[in-house]
């Protein structure tokens, strides 16, 4: 079968340190400063605990303020993440069909439902029960702030994935989110809007959001219709506890243009692949979400946090047609119940965080083979279920002033059923952590951890796994150890000068990476297996700074560089020996040289730069290199902003991401050209 195409701790509430804060400052409490988005949080308490929280964590986090993005065109996954190191992440066909990969998770899944990172919001599963994230409720403009943790650094979350967790933090109108209208338009039909309003009165709050998002694409074949309602409430049951419900609702329609060999890619990017056409692709979710959070305050040293989640997602998939031969269709409804509980206790010099995440996903519908606007015929019955339970511990000893020890580990628990294979299994796995900060500074440290990967399959996954061998067998789990050190900080030079770091390396020994490639037997559809032993191995590096020109104060020069390194390889494979996996670039970096005035303007240079890439586990198909070039500006005031984006400047053709073969020949219809010259303004009232 076919996969589908295709991130404060709650403000602290359920991060593992919430009372960090208030512990002696000498201690672990360092407030290093975000370097992903440049924002003046002075006055900002939940930014501060989360770099409180992060301080405490000795591996490679990252924080995203939420206002930078409304300074800049964001629509996508890919906007979003732009400047967090150890991420690649691509814009796909349209705004929604992102591919996200984190320190190398999901190479093979390029087109398809993506997998390998937990994403949540407000610290409750967004991401299925099975592990993929097909799904389309991660808005990034919904986002207050947004918390990044690479690899196994995402135990605070009991996510078990090779990639880590994105949490996405919902803004309340208790935390003094603001009433706002915001516009934006750009090229090639897109255009969006957004208002939000809330109040406080007495115990109660509330904030609603509405948003309708359009575009036609830079492609044929390539328009979206979206329309969101997002919203939040809150109670103050009594002084130690809270409640907060939320509720979103998503309704996307979109078509998909579909791949192009290198040929046409190169002849026209912009043509959309005649199946596509012919075959009416399209991807529409329709999904709606409920969710609660309960905190209770017990003591001064101790919380407890309770969340349920309840999540479907309908949706109508034409994807493949190639008549006489084979058409697809698939319609499904996707349910996700998900619970979590976490305790938080401080006893002296040791901060206990106890967790447990539980979750159910139930996919549920059929495949089809059909005739655009015509009949449908039912080839496949889907019915998936899995179950799934993360139990974690960890305790953050701060033996000796200015070095904290991080120990812990995390149980998982998890079980897959898909009827239309005959697969039934369990997957069990203990996963142990333990690591080190040495604070040089009150803004300065550095950090090392050694911790275990495990990942479970997924539902597409195990339907995709390569025929001919033994019936009703289950592919393994992968699993692996990482070795992880770095340093992070901010650094004053003179009286009015500074620099901000991020910097990781971590190497990676898998077992048993699930990979996937097309079947070349029965165009758009995948075979998944097991490889032996793999390698992924990485430099992950945000450096920034702010920096006065001449005398005055009014002037400022601000640099930002986020570079990844990669090094993703198979190990001594019998057929693939030790050849690079595919997609992944080895070098990306991505960076802006923005001047800055006090009055609130800003204006300046972007970059894009990326190396090239394989399109197949056989090394014979290589993606070309490309380096973009773009402008930002703008101007910020107390109640209202503007900007103004031109991305692409030179109108470069080239290729944003792609499907992955096995041995993919010239001829081969993988390729899914990237955005060519494009320009964007947009506004914000706040009121």
């Amino acid at each position: 079968m076919t996969r589908p195409s295709c991130a404060v701790l709650c403000a602290a509430a359920l991060a593992p340190s919430a009372f960090a804060q208030t512990a002696p400052a000498a201690d672990t409490t360092a407030q290093l400063p975000t370097i992903v988005i440049q924002a003046d949080q002075a006055s900002d308490p939940a930014r501060q605990e989360l770099e409180a929280e992060q301080a405490l964590t000795p591996g490679g986090v990252s924080l995203i303020d939420g206002e930078g993005l409304r300074q800049r065109q964001v629509t996508t996954l890919a906007d979003m993440l732009r400047y967090v190191p150890g991420l690649w992440v691509t814009s796909g066909a349209t705004s929604d069909s992102s591919f996200l990969s984190s320190r190398g998770s999901n190479l093979d899944a390029t087109n398809y439902d993506g997998n390998g990172i937990k994403l949540l919001q407000d610290g409750l599963p967004v991401t299925a029960a099975d592990g993929n994230n097909h799904n389309r409720q991660i808005d990034p403009l919904s986002a207050s702030h947004a918390v990044v943790a690479r690899g196994a650094n995402a135990l605070t979350y009991g996510a078990s994935t090779l990639g880590g967790a994105i949490d996405l933090i919902t803004p309340t109108a208790r935390d003094g989110a603001r009433n706002e209208l915001l516009l934006n338009a750009g090229s090639f039909g897109q255009w969006q809007g957004r208002v939000t309003l809330g109040g406080v009165a007495g115990n109660l709050d509330g904030l609603v959001t509405a948003e309708t998002r359009q575009s036609d694409g830079y492609r044929l074949h390539q328009r979206q219709d979206r329309k969101s309602l997002y919203a939040n409430g809150g109670l103050q049951l009594t002084p130690d506890v809270h409640t907060r419900f939320y509720a979103s609702y998503i309704d996307n329609q979109q078509e998909l243009p579909g791949a192009l060999t290198r040929q046409q890619w190169l002849d026209d990017p912009r043509q959309a692949e005649a199946a596509a056409v012919a075959g009416h692709y399209r991807y529409n979710v329709e999904s709606w979400r409920l969710a609660n959070k309960t905190v209770w305050t017990i003591d001064a040293d101790s919380k407890l946090t309770v969340g349920l989640s309840q999540e479907s997602q309908q949706l109508y998939h034409p994807i493949v047609y190639a008549p006489p031969f084979f058409s697809l269709l698939i319609d499904t409804e996707q349910r996700t119940t998900g619970g979590s509980l976490r305790y938080q206790r401080r006893m002296g010099a040791h901060d206990l965080l106890v967790g447990l995440n539980l979750a159910q996903t139930t996919v549920k519908g059929g495949n089809f083979s059909y005739t655009p606007g015509g009949a449908q015929t039912l080839s496949t019955v889907v019915d998936n279920r899995a179950d799934s339970l993360e139990l974690f511990v960890m305790d953050r000893w701060k033996f000796a002033p200015n070095w904290t020890a991080v120990y812990g580990a995390q149980a998982i628990s998890t079980n897959r059923e898909v009827a239309s294979a005959g697969l039934k299994g369990d997957y069990n796995s203990i996963n142990p952590r333990a690591g080190l900060i040495r604070h040089l500074t009150p803004t300065t440290q550095l950090f090392a951890n050694v911790s275990r990967i495990y990942e479970a399959p997924t539902f597409y996954e195990l339907e995709d796994e390569t025929p001919g061998g033994p019936a009703n067998t289950l592919l393994d789990a992968m699993r692996g150890t990482v070795l992880e050190v770095g340093t992070r900080g901010k650094q004053a030079l003179g009286q009015r000068n500074h620099w901000n770091w991020d910097v990781a390396l971590y190497y990676t020994r898998l077992r048993n990476e699930i990979l996937s490639r097309d079947d070349p037997s029965a165009p758009g559809t995948s075979l998944s297996i097991n490889a032996d032993r793999t390698v992924h191995a990485g430099i992950e590096a945000l450096v920034a700074g702010s920096f006065a020109l001449g005398d005055s104060r009014e002037h400022r020069l601000e640099p930002m560089v986020n570079m990844t390194i990669n090094h993703f390889r198979f190990r001594g494979d019998s057929v693939y020996g030790n050849n690079v996996l595919p997609a992944a670039p080895k070098v990306a970096i991505k960076g802006e040289v923005l001047y800055r005035h006090a009055s609130g303007f800003f204006f300046g240079p972007t970059f894009d730069i990326v190396s090239s890439r394989f399109a197949d586990f056989s090394n014979t198909y290589r993606v070309d290199s490309y380096t973009l070039w773009g402008l930002r500006t703008g101007w910020t005031g107390k109640d209202w902003e503007v900007f103004a984006e031109a991305r692409n400047l030179g109108d470069k053709n080239h290729v944003s991401q792609f499907s992955v073969r096995d041995r993919a020949a010239a001829t081969a219809a993988i390729l899914t050209p990237g955005e060519p010259r494009a320009f964007y303004v947009g506004g914000r009232l706040k009121f």
